[in-house]
């Protein structure tokens, strides 16, 4: 079930290839499937790989023998010189992320961007503010620190950009309880680098691209900001310090896997 319109999906910069292949190829059934990665973050390349994830439902027996179960599944192909793949968890496994501060798992949950969906999917998407914390402002800030680390050592573009978006989020996060991965869209908040928009601009035109050697001491300086004002952020958060929706995840559960 497609449900993002295909206009949509041009304007993320999707090419429009056929992924019904893809998603049909899956062994268990699919609760959803949405498109992360560099064109959920809003700023894909010409040759960005298409990155599908979502959740799929094994079924009862699977979990109830003596064989541990296959929980992660990854399936990829090419079309038209594309690459896509799609990696999905069971919906146990899923909602474990979940309640782990994961904002990985989030971002996959909560992406405009949905190629499959279903009534499942929509309660667990409704679920979602039952699991923010304060604490996923961890998720992010180690998020951020990582890609620094490849981006010095790169050199390329893409950390840089990467290491924006995750402060940027973990912002937002804190101050609305929202979760927007959309880095153009964070461009608009106060502490955002006015540089952004050409630096998004310039990753359009290459997937791994260079990124001007005389940027990197005001781009450390930047990020040290943002760190900064990611801690104050929690400091002040209104989101609680555990999340409150774990019964209702596990009543979505086994509702689920009952009904097969």
């Amino acid at each position: 079930m497609t449900v993002t319109p295909p206009e949509a999906l041009r304007t993320a910069g999707l090419p429009l290839t056929d992924l019904a292949p893809l998603l049909a190829d899956q062994p268990d059934p699919l609760v959803f499937a949405t498109v992360s990665g560099a064109h959920l973050y809003g700023f894909p390349s010409r040759d960005s790989d298409i990155d599908l994830r979502g959740a799929h439902l094994l079924p009862a027996a699977a979990l109830l023998g003596l064989d541990e179960p296959e929980e992660t599944r990854t399936t990829a192909d090419d079309s038209d010189g594309v690459e896509r793949d799609l990696v999905t968890h069971d919906l146990r496994k899923f909602a474990r992320l979940l309640l782990r501060r994961n904002g990985y798992v989030l971002e996959q949950l909560t992406s405009p961007l949905v190629v499959h969906t279903g009534p499942v999917h929509a309660e667990l998407t409704a679920l979602a503010p039952g699991v923010l914390t304060h604490h996923h402002a961890h998720h992010y800030r180690g998020f951020a620190r990582t890609q620094w680390r490849l981006y010095e050592r790169t050199g390329e573009l893409k950390p840089l950009l990467y290491t924006y978006r995750a402060l940027l989020t973990g912002i937002h996060l804190m101050r609305t309880g929202e979760i927007q991965a959309h880095l153009p869209t964070l461009c608009a908040l106060p502490e955002a680098p006015a540089r952004l928009p050409g630096l998004i601009a310039a990753k359009a035109a290459a997937e791994h691209g260079a990124a001007d050697p005389a940027l990197r001491p005001t781009a450390e300086a930047e990020t040290d900001r943002l760190h900064t004002v990611l801690d104050e952020a929690e400091a002040v958060s209104a989101l609680p310090d555990a999340p409150s929706g774990r019964a209702a995840l596990h009543d979505l559960v086994v509702r689920a896997r009952l009904a097969g």
